[in-house]
C-alpha cells in the first residue's frame, strides 16, 4: 500500500515507510478516561470532592478528597505545584482526575493527576514526533485487516496488531501484558523480521552489470616481490567473478591492518583494463600510499593518476586507474568498470549518495567495492542481511604481536619508562587526545593542556589534529624524523609508519570500539611487537574495554561493537548506530551469525 504524498512526508518524520511500519507502531501507554468504579492500583479516572488543601514544604500540594465512586477518602501530591493547583483544588471543589494510584500507609494515593472534563475516552500515547492525534487519524485512514492480509501477514497476525490499534479496554489490556509478561512479543519479531525482509527484497533492486571479460592478471601476480596469501588470491578472484556477472554486484572486503588490501585494489584496476578503475581513499595521505603502491607494482603500462585538490581539466584518456580523495565526487569522471572505495565508512551519507552516483553508468552499474578494516555495525548488518556480497583478509603476511593494556594514573611511571626506552630503540610514539581544548564536560587533559609536559621532556615532538590544515605535511615530517606525535583520532586512518611501536589512547571509554581498533592498527604495521595502552580515569572499567585487550581479531571486535553501539538503518544508512529493531534483538543474534558463518569460511 501506497502512502498519499502529504501523508508519506509527515510519517516519514517518525522513520513511519510502510504499512507494516505503521501497524507495529504501538502506543507506549495509553491515557483512559472511563471512570474508574472499583479501587485499584494503576491509572484511574475519579470524581472527588475536595475536603482540604494544604502547602508542605518544597512547593508540594497536599490535598485529601472524597472519591465518590469508591465512597472513601483519597490523598492527592501535587509536586512543585503551580498557583492556579490552589485555585482548582478549592475545598468543596468536584473535579474528575486521571492518574497513577497506589495504596500506602493506609489509604489510596493519587500522585500528580491531570484534571480532565471529559470521560469515557480511551487515547493513545505514542510520544512521536508528531501529535498523537495526528498518529490515530493516519492509523484509522490506512490500517485495516484486508490491508494487513494484503501485506502477507496471516489472519491471526493480523487480528493482534488491530486488536492493538483499537484504542479499547482489551488494548489497555494487551499493553499491560505485553510489558509484564512479554505477552504477544512473538507476534510483534516476527512481524518486524517480515516487514524488514520486504524492505530488503525491495531495496535490493538488481541492474544490469557492464559484464566485462577480466583481463589475465596471472603473469603479473609472479612477478610481485612478495607472495600472495591465500585470502587476498580468494578476494580478487571474488572480485573479477563479480565483473563477469550479468548483474551489478556490490562487494565488501575486509581485512585487519597490514592483511594486504592495497594489494586487491590493484588487482581489481588491472582486472579491468583496458577499461578505467576508480578508487576514492578518505585522506589525501592514504591516496599517496595506494598511488606509490601503484606505481611500484602495477605494470609499467598500466597508467595511473592521483587526482589532488585543486586539479582541473584532467585528460583521463590513457589512464586506467584514477585514484583521489571524496575530490574525485566533484570531478567530470570518465566511465568506469569498477568504482573502489576504502574505508567507506569514513565519509558522510551525503559524499556516499555522491559515490552511488558515480556507480551510475547509464542503464548499467559499475562493480562496487568497499575495503574495510575493522567493519562498523551497520556493515556488519548489512553482511548478515545479504545485502551485500563480501571477502575477507584474515591471514596476516607476518606475525604481529601486539600487547593492549589498560592503565590509570598509578601506571604514569611505568609509561614514561616504557616511552624512553622506545625512543632509544628508534621507535616511534602516538598520544591520541580525546579533545583538543579543554572542556567542562570532559574530566581528562585536552591535546592544548598536555603539550607542554611533552614539549619539555622529549625531542622531535610533533602536534596535529582534525582542524589543522597542515596535518598531513606534519604526519610526513613525523614519520620521517619524529619521536611522539601527539594527536587526535585523525591518525586512526591514514599515514603507514613503520617504526610505530606504541600508541596511548587518553579517554578510551569515549570510543567505540571500531575506532581503538583502528587506532590500535596503527603500531607494528610490518611485524615485530607493538604497545597499545588504554588509559581512564572511570573507577569501574567499562567491560567492551577487557574484552577489546583479549582480541587482536578485527571480526571479533566488530561483533562486540555491534552488540554495545547496535547497527543502525540498515536500509537507509544515514543512522549509523542505534537499534534496527524494537521486539528482535537482531544485532544479538547476528552477531552469533557472524561468528559461525566467519568460521566456516576459514
Amino acid at each position: 500500500m501506497r502512502f498519499e504524498n502529504q501523508d508519506r512526508a509527515e510519517l516519514a518524520k517518525i522513520g513511519v515507510h510502510s504499512l507494516l511500519d505503521l501497524a507495529l507502531l504501538l502506543p507506549k501507554s495509553f491515557e483512559n478516561t472511563t471512570i474508574t468504579n472499583d479501587a485499584r492500583q494503576g491509572q484511574v479516572c475519579l470524581n472527588v470532592k475536595i475536603n482540604t488543601c494544604r502547602r508542605a514544604n518544597g512547593g508540594l500540594l497536599i490535598i485529601t478528597a472524597h472519591a465518590i465512586q469508591w465512597d472513601c477518602e483519597i490523598k492527592i501530591a501535587i509536586f512543585n505545584a503551580k498557583p492556579w493547583h490552589y485555585g482548582a483544588f478549592k475545598h468543596d471543589k468536584e473535579l474528575i482526575i486521571i492518574g497513577i494510584c497506589s495504596y500506602s500507609y493506609g489509604a489510596w494515593q493519587i500522585t500528580n493527576p491531570k484534571i480532565i472534563t471529559k470521560t469515557g475516552q480511551i487515547s493513545p500515547r505514542y510520544k512521536t514526533d508528531i501529535k498523537d492525534e495526528k498518529v490515530i487519524s493516519l492509523i484509522k485512514k490506512y490500517l485495516s485487516l484486508e490491508a494487513l492480509l494484503n501485506e502477507g501477514l496471516s489472519k491471526s497476525e493480523a487480528l493482534f496488531l488491530m486488536k492493538f490499534h483499537e484504542n479499547n479496554e482489551n488494548s489497555i489490556i494487551m499493553h499491560e501484558k505485553l510489558k509484564s509478561e512479554n505477552l504477544g512479543i512473538d507476534v510483534l519479531k516476527f512481524v518486524e523480521i517480515f516487514n524488514y525482509i520486504k524492505k530488503l527484497s525491495a531495496k535490493k533492486t538488481q541492474y544490469p552489470n557492464q559484464k566485462i571479460t577480466p583481463h589475465n592478471i596471472s603473469d603479473w601476480l609472479k612477478t610481485l616481490p612478495f607472495t600472495p596469501t591465500n585470502d587476498q588470491l580468494n578476494a580478487i578472484n571474488d572480485i573479477r567473478a563479480d565483473l563477469t556477472s550479468d548483474f551489478a554486484k556490490r562487494r565488501v572486503v575486509m581485512g585487519d591492518v597490514g592483511s594486504g588490501k592495497t594489494l586487491v585494489i590493484l588487482a581489481a584496476a588491472l582486472s579491468v583494463y583496458p577499461k578505467k578503475a576508480v578508487l576514492m581513499a578518505p585522506t589525501s595521505i592514504l591516496a599517496e600510499q595506494i598511488f606509490n603502491e601503484a606505481l611500484r607494482l602495477l605494470p609499467q603500462n598500466f597508467n595511473t593518476i592521483l587526482i589532488k585538490s585543486g586539479d582541473k581539466d584532467i585528460d583521463y584518456k590513457d589512464v586506467n586507474l584514477i585514484i583521489g580523495t571524496h575530490v574525485l565526487l566533484y570531478q567530470d569522471l570518465p566511465s568506469a568498470a569498477i568504482v573502489m572505495v576504502d574505508e567507506q565508512h569514513r565519509f558522510g551519507s551525503a559524499q556516499r549518495a555522491k559515490i552511488d552516483e558515480l556507480v551510475r553508468q547509464g542503464q548499467t552499474r559499475a562493480t562496487y567495492v568497499q575495503f574495510s578494516a575493522t567493519p562498523i555495525p551497520r556493515t556488519l548488518s548489512l553482511i548478515q542481511s545479504n545485502f551485500v556480497n563480501f571477502s575477507f583478509l584474515k591471514q596476516i603476511p607476518f606475525k604481529k604481536t601486539i600487547h593492549s593494556q589498560i592503565i590509570k594514573n598509578s601506571d604514569f611511571a611505568m609509561l614514561l619508562a616504557h616511552i624512553k626506552r622506545e625512543i632509544s630503540q628508534q621507535k616511534q610514539i602516538i598520544i591520541v587526545y580525546p579533545l583538543v581544548q579543554s572542556s567542562e564536560t570532559s574530566n581528562y587533559q585536552s591535546l592544548n593542556d598536555a603539550q607542554n609536559f611533552w614539549l619539555e621532556r622529549f625531542n622531535n615532538v610533533y602536534i596535529t589534529h582534525g582542524k589543522d590544515k597542515n596535518k598531513e605535511q606534519v604526519l610526513r615530517e613525523f614519520k620521517q624524523n619524529g619521536d611522539i606525535l601527539l594527536s587526535t583520532t585523525v591518525v586512526e586512518v591514514g599515514i603507514s609508519l613503520p617504526r610505530l611501536s606504541t600508541i596511548l589512547i587518553v579517554g578510551a571509554e569515549r570510543l567505540g570500539l571500531a575506532t581503538l581498533h583502528q587506532l590500535r592498527g596503527r603500531v607494528g604495521r610490518n611485524g615485530g611487537v607493538g604497545y597499545c595502552f588504554l588509559y581512564t580515569k572511570s573507577q569501574n572499567i567499562p567491560p567492551r574495554l577487557k574484552d577489546f585487550c583479549q582480541t587482536l581479531d578485527g571480526f571479533e571486535i566488530a561483533e562486540l561493537d555491534l552488540k554495545n553501539r547496535q547497527s543502525g538503518d540498515i536500509l537507509d544508512g544515514s543512522i549509523q548506530h542505534g537499534a534496527t529493531f524494537d521486539y528482535y534483538n537482531y544485532e544479538e543474534n547476528i552477531a552469533k551469525e557472524a561468528s559461525f558463518r566467519l568460521n566456516k569460511i576459514n
